[in-house]
């Protein structure tokens, strides 16, 4: 049992003992205007079952959601339970780094499972032990590209999640490099602009597939335009929808980037995510973070270890590639657990299943007077949709009223779009719930 000082004579004990007169010797050296000057404003300590009550009644204070037609990059998947039985294994839930691998296999052996599955789905040839998210995945693929081609300029799609561009310009303030917004024509990346945005300054143009207001971009046509001027084609995907479409390295991405939450992760109010990074072969010295392969002992026998590791505590910092990467190493052990569990026809039924909600759902609102589809275009699991009051004050409304959150706003990002809502379906949404959206929605 630790030693935890109850009394006064209990704590002049541990001071004897380490030889200082008083607690106050022990913060010499904090300077005196950063020390506490009085005690803390907090209650008084609670017993374990007194502080549970607490919780408990605060606990139902929390509004319960009957149902989310919101996306963007995060979406409310059904989640088998035994993906959450199979996680809470101590060795799961206890695992970060694999610095020893004669004491890491089970966690070595997960990481090259998640690096293995992601490769499937993007028909990549490597991808790397998972990153923060998709967003700091998004920026570490321009960073990467920029470092390897050893050019100053990169041209970002207006359709990309608008967070990733955020991220992607924090991660360059500073650098002598140009980032160039491509902005969008009719809900899609505008070709022309691209083409003329695009020279031999551009070490890569980053799009979306399907892209932020759910519409399927060509990616084809972008790959030829980056590629006839020796920059790189990064493809940030959604990884349920990707089962409906080509493989981004059918497409002649270089990179692939994506957020891995629908994988299996709750939505836990935004986090933690999960962000999967591929790369075709020849990039694979630049690849960050860090990268587990499979290998045999001196018996024959086989084994897992890391293979690559590229972050500045692991080599010399002039020589790494990322110096705030890590794996998210629990979260990609549950999307490799979804994965396994669903199968490619599985995650192929979510896949289908949510484009057919999504359609049928906003065929039904835009049934209604005042609603009509933003974009023309083809989309899976979500759509931007007109709506007759700012898209804002309805999802106030909604929510306060009906305890639906009908979507996202698209307000809040672009400029001329606050009568827009994008709306998302998944295959957890049923008829009776879409009939309440819809409802919702006319009232």
């Amino acid at each position: 049992m630790p030693y935890i000082p109850n009394t006064d004579a209990d704590r002049k004990v541990m001071l004897d003992k380490i030889g200082v007169g008083s607690f106050e010797e022990l913060l010499k050296p904090i300077p005196e205007k950063l020390r506490l000057k009085g005690p803390l404003n907090l209650p008084e300590a609670l017993s374990e079952m007194e502080l549970l009550r607490e919780i408990e009644e605060i606990s139902k204070k929390n509004s319960s959601l009957k149902a989310i037609f919101a996306g963007g990059g995060v979406y409310d998947h059904f989640i088998p339970q035994a993906l959450n039985n199979l996680l809470s294994r101590p060795e799961f839930v206890t695992a970060y780094t694999p610095y020893q691998a004669e004491v890491s296999q089970g966690t070595l052996q997960v990481i090259y499972e998640f690096q293995s599955c992601i490769c499937r789905l993007t028909g990549m040839d490597v991808a790397n032990a998972s990153m923060y998210d998709g967003a700091s995945a998004a920026a570490e693929a321009v960073s990467l590209s920029a470092a390897n081609r050893r050019k100053s300029k990169v041209l970002v799609s207006e359709t990309v999640n608008p967070l990733y561009l955020d991220v992607i310009k924090t991660y360059l303030a500073g650098r002598e490099i140009e980032i160039v917004t491509v902005p969008h024509a009719g809900g899609v990346t505008d070709y022309n602009k691209l083409k003329e945005s695009v020279d031999d300054k551009t070490a890569c143009v980053v799009t979306a597939q399907p892209n932020f207001f759910g519409l399927i971009e060509d990616i084809d046509a972008v790959s030829e335009l980056i590629h006839n001027v020796g920059g790189h084609l990064i493809v940030a995907v959604d990884p349920i929808a990707a089962m409906l479409l080509k493989t981004p390295a059918e497409c002649g991405a270089d990179i692939v980037v994506g957020e891995g939450q629908p994988l299996g992760l709750p939505l836990n109010f935004g986090g933690p995510l999960l962000g999967f990074f591929a790369v075709k072969k020849e990039l694979i010295r630049s690849l960050p973070g860090r990268l587990a392969a499979k290998t045999v002992d001196i018996e024959g026998k086989p084994g897992f270890v890391l293979t690559l590791q590229t972050r500045e505590q692991h080599i010399r910092r002039d020589k790494a590639t990322s110096n705030i990467c890590t794996n998210q190493a629990l979260c990609a052990t549950a999307a490799t657990i979804y994965m396994s569990l669903l199968g490619k026809s599985g995650l192929k039924r979510v896949a289908l299943l949510s484009m057919e909600k999504t359609h049928k759902a906003v065929d039904a609102i835009c049934s209604l007077p005042g609603y009509e589809v933003c974009f023309d275009g083809p989309y899976i699991r979500e759509a931007a949709v007109k709506t007759p009051v700012p898209a804002g004050e309805i999802i106030d409304r909604i929510l306060d009223r009906d305890g639906i959150l009908p979507g996202i706003d698209l307000g809040r990002f672009y400029a001329g779009m606050d009568n827009v809502l994008l709306v998302a379906v998944t295959e957890k949404r049923t008829d009776e719930e879409i009939d309440m959206l819809v409802k919702a929605l006319k009232g």
